[in-house]
């Protein structure tokens, strides 16, 4: 069975302690729900569409796993903390 990795970019920030409330509690939701941290900040460069804005990447075991993560009350909880404190994108793809 191949890793998953949670691919989150940011669109727009546009409540900065809304993000930090988020943060405080998504971290250690992700963490315990089994997510590793791979990549996270401001792209060095951007591509095509790219947008120079906040990334995030996370490695789980498993698709299941990630999406278990995402479902689960800490992170809704985290969820809640942003509310519409900015404008992002999450996928969840499955490792070759």
């Amino acid at each position: 069975m191949s890793k998953a990795y949670w691919v989150t970019t940011y669109r727009a920030v546009k409540d900065s302690e809304k993000v930090a409330a988020y943060a405080k509690l998504a971290g250690p939701a992700l963490t315990a729900a089994g997510g590793r941290f791979i990549a996270r900040g401001a792209p060095s460069t951007v591509y095509e569409l790219g947008m120079m804005e906040r990334t995030v990447v996370l490695e789980f075991e498993t698709v299941e796993q990630a999406v278990a993560a995402h479902d689960s009350p800490a992170y809704q909880a985290a969820l809640a903390a942003l509310g519409d404190g900015a404008d992002r994108d999450i996928r969840i793809v499955a490792g070759t």
